[in-house]
């Protein structure tokens, strides 16, 4: 269960099931808290899309602030809608990572706050309570049939020697069933996988769908073998609820983005 946690001066969701580890922090942002104004009110953390990059970057200070993990910790990356992993073996600078082209991150390094940005797609969040070790993965339509969901488990069990059971799974707000209407070539993108008749609804018009973006990814997890007990959502859908989050959908390209992060503490 994810419920809603105020911190001066921002509000996150966080994960009941992962805030029982004191080894990791962990936080999926909401837009509420920031300096941003207009269609990037107020916690955006992205400059990309038109916003002043001083704003954004008094965001991050908020940010970092309220979390206490100094700005250079975050690692983000240019996110492409791809299934290419980034692998964090060391302390560097997220800044300098902006113009990498992954769609995931995995580490077991601590001290670095491994990031998502999103304005619809799933942030899915991992951590092996035993191997100590996470992953964040950015998963919208695309990402999803690639199967970016069930490939982080594969590659941290390739990387950290992960088992699936000794994974907690967090996904985090994204659009929902209610507001997420695609076209013939993302019905038959998805289709590939099987149970389409679960996760695609026919919609109002002809040739449309009504996607069901998290449990596309819960079912990536669990055919992956992470047990569903372990596997939460959000349950929030970012496009009805405009008062706490961004929508790509609703709002056009001159939206913000939030951060959905997770970090492992030193000497936990």
């Amino acid at each position: 269960m994810l419920k809603l946690v105020r911190k001066n001066p921002i509000t996150v969701l966080q994960s009941e099931e992962l805030s029982q580890f004191p080894s990791i922090l962990h936080g999926f942002c909401t837009r509420i808290g920031g300096v941003s104004g207009g269609p990037y009110a107020t916690l955006n953390v992205s400059p990309r899309e038109g916003d002043p990059p001083e704003q954004v970057r008094m965001n991050w200070q908020r940010l970092a602030a309220a979390f206490e993990i100094p700005c250079e910790q975050f690692f983000v990356v240019n996110q492409v809608h791809g299934e290419s992993f980034l692998v964090v073996e060391d302390a560097t600078s997220c800044h300098s990572l902006e113009d990498r082209q992954y769609d995931a991150i995995v580490t077991d390094r601590p001290g670095v706050a491994i990031g998502i940005k999103t304005a619809d797609c799933a942030p899915v969040i991992l951590f092996d309570r035993r191997r100590q070790a996470i992953a964040a993965v950015h998963a919208g339509w695309r990402g999803t049939a690639l199967a970016i969901a069930a490939k982080a488990v594969r590659v941290m069990g390739e990387r950290f020697s992960s088992r699936p059971e000794d994974l907690l799974a967090v996904i985090g707000p994204s659009i929902g069933a209610c507001c997420y209407e695609v076209d013939e070539p993302v019905f038959e993108a998805l289709a590939r996988h099987g149970s389409e008749d679960r996760v695609l609804k026919p919609g109002l018009r002809k040739g449309r769908w009504m996607f069901d973006l998290p449990l596309a990814n819960r079912m990536q997890l669990e055919r992956e073998g992470v047990p569903p007990g372990q596997i939460s959502a959000a349950g929030l859908c970012t496009c009805c609820r405009r008062d706490l989050f961004f929508s790509h959908r609703r709002d056009g390209a001159k939206t913000g983005r939030h951060l959905n992060f997770i970090l492992l503490l030193q000497g936990k």
